[in-house]
């Protein structure tokens, strides 16, 4: 798979290494604004056992 990014995103090294790292920061940038807001109800780690 990212071998296949690798090959899509155009130029040389150097920028394509500047578009791999935008890219990630915009996928954690999403994550923590959209996705994990809506999947924390969901998850039970502030459920706890011991008072």
């Amino acid at each position: 798979m990212y071998a296949l990014m690798w090959r899509i995103l155009p130029g040389p090294w150097q920028i394509r290494l500047l578009l791999a790292l935008a890219l990630l920061a915009g996928l954690v940038y999403v994550l923590f604004t959209w996705v994990f807001p809506e999947i924390a109800p969901l998850v039970p780690f502030n459920d706890t056992t011991v008072e």
